[in-house]
């Protein structure tokens, strides 16, 4: 049988680039034959990824059958995963995210959870010595999940291994390591082919602080002036993508990569008490900017108040 290994929904470039690195390690180096999947379409980030290093697209899943054989990666989270998860063989979870719970295995086994910012980052390490039989396009996926994940090492979820481990790559590779990570991001930032509610949901979280359930939206740019010219038709939308949704608000987060900063509209009298209570903010109208706002992982989740 071979093993399923995928990330969570709405991939990014992390849970798009880990499955298609550990399938490899587990065919490759293990002997035991795995694939890569997606539980959605993956963003323009991870896209152009899979096109720069010449991968074919993983399969996209609608789900998981009872006696599948399956690695998660990038999430632990049972919201984020299949309805129909728990029916299946996980053998192994690989994640950098709080331990969740709700997830039921068959039988003992392998989870490594580390406080690092990049699910790649933990597979190189597990890999040991292995990792040197890495051809030149699984560095490439590796590399560009660090980068994404670390927001170019602006992202405060970075460490010093994270780091340590793109340049080294990036080196490997031959590349410049920042023009690279522009590539990307001008890519990510590229939202002309999207609706409000693909946008809306591209890159989100479901989350309850209090008994109010949120979808936390972030859409990290280099380009901010093309999400805020969208503005009033976002807002719009949020209201429709929370009632589809089953949750009561949509936050949605604006993160300007480049000047270190988010912008979060601010559409009702809810958000606005978000906003003052969670980030010490003044408002004064539908978007307020927060300095220094990188990370839904560690700057926004952890501090979320209603």
């Amino acid at each position: 049988m071979t093993i399923k290994v995928f990330g969570h929904k709405s991939p990014d470039t992390d849970s798009t680039g880990s499955p298609i690195i550990w399938a490899w390690y587990l065919s490759e180096v293990r002997g035991t034959p795995a694939t890569p999947a997606l539980l959605g379409e993956p963003n323009t980030e991870a896209a152009f990824v899979i096109d720069k290093w010449g991968f074919d697209k993983p399969e996209i899943i609608a789900g998981v059958s009872e006696g599948d054989q399956v690695v998660i990666v990038d999430t632990n989270n049972p919201a984020e995963l299949p309805d129909a998860i728990n029916d299946a063989d996980i053998l192994q979870i690989i994640d950098h995210h709080k331990l969740t719970g709700g997830l039921e295995t068959k039988g003992p086994i392998d989870i490594t959870i580390k406080p690092l910012a990049c699910t790649a980052t933990i597979m190189y390490n597990l890999m040991g010595d292995n990792a040197d039989k890495m051809p030149e396009n699984i560095k490439g996926a590796m590399l560009s999940c660090i980068l994404s994940d670390t927001l170019e090492f602006r992202s405060p979820t970075t460490t010093e291994r994270d780091k340590a481990l793109a340049e080294k790559l990036a080196s490997d590779l031959g590349l410049d390591l920042s023009a690279y990570a522009s590539e990307m991001f001008e890519a990510k930032s590229d939202i002309s082919a999207f609706s409000d509610a693909e946008l809306i949901r591209m890159d989100s979280k479901e989350y309850a602080v209090d008994g109010t359930k949120f979808r936390v939206s972030v859409l990290e740019t280099t380009a901010p002036k093309l999400v805020l010219d969208r503005k009033d038709s976002l807002m719009a939308s949020m209201a429709d993508v929370a009632k589809e949704d089953g949750v009561d608000q949509v936050l949605l987060f604006v993160v300007d990569i480049l000047n270190e900063e988010a912008t979060l509209f601010v559409p009702n009298d809810l958000v606005k008490g978000v906003a003052e209570k969670s980030f010490d903010a003044t408002v004064s109208g539908d978007t307020v900017v927060l300095p220094g706002i990188m990370s839904r992982k560690k700057q926004i989740i952890p501090n979320l108040k209603v």
